[in-house]
């Protein structure tokens, strides 16, 4: 099964930009901290980006060569949705752990248990996902309807932009609604 999925050329792609990501991380911070190479761990940590750019040119010629719309495809959009919404703050906290843990920084922040302050932290992840979701939807917009045939494409705007919707339905259910619900939390 594990073979038969990465025999598409694009999961396998989607798969790479994700290790490149954690890679570059890896490496920034490593650089930054361990090694005390501030440019190049800040190079680095700027680079990450550079993934999402390649995952995102790959699907659009991939598609715009005629090729049929997958799964694959969609996840790409999805990925590069919620990596550009979530990438910074991912960073950020990453950083802060291997600050601490290697260059004497001050403790991480945690996010707050309870109170206003913690239904203010779940209203926030929350338009990030919005914001992830969004970006997803317009990709896959884009690779549908400017660079591809709706007919080629018709899995991503039927499917797909709907499973988008739904993640950020979910989402809000189980964090911001849930912990303004949560007596524990008000």
């Amino acid at each position: 099964m594990v073979g038969n999925l990465f025999d598409n050329p694009m999961v396998l792609l989607i798969a790479c930009c994700e290790v490149g990501f954690w890679v570059l991380l890896g490496a920034g911070l490593l650089a930054r901290y361990v090694l005390r190479w501030r440019r190049v761990g800040a190079v680095l940590l700027v680079a990450t980006p550079v993934v999402d750019v390649v995952l995102i040119v790959a699907a659009v010629l991939d598609i715009g060569r005629g090729a049929e719309a997958t799964t694959a495809h969609a996840l790409g959009a999805a990925y590069l949705g919620f990596s550009v919404a979530f990438g910074h703050s991912m960073v950020h906290w990453a950083d802060q752990r291997v600050a601490h843990r290697f260059a004497g920084g001050p403790p991480p922040s945690r996010p707050p248990k309870r109170g206003p302050e913690r239904v203010r932290h779940e209203w926030q992840e929350w338009r990030k996902c919005l914001l992830a979701c969004s970006i997803g939807v317009a990709i896959l917009a884009l690779l549908s309807f400017v660079v591809g045939t709706p007919e080629h494409t018709e899995t991503l705007w039927r499917d797909w932009i709907p499973k988008l919707g739904l993640v950020a339905l979910v989402w809000f259910v189980i964090g911001p609604l849930w912990t303004m619900l949560d007596r524990r939390t008000t």
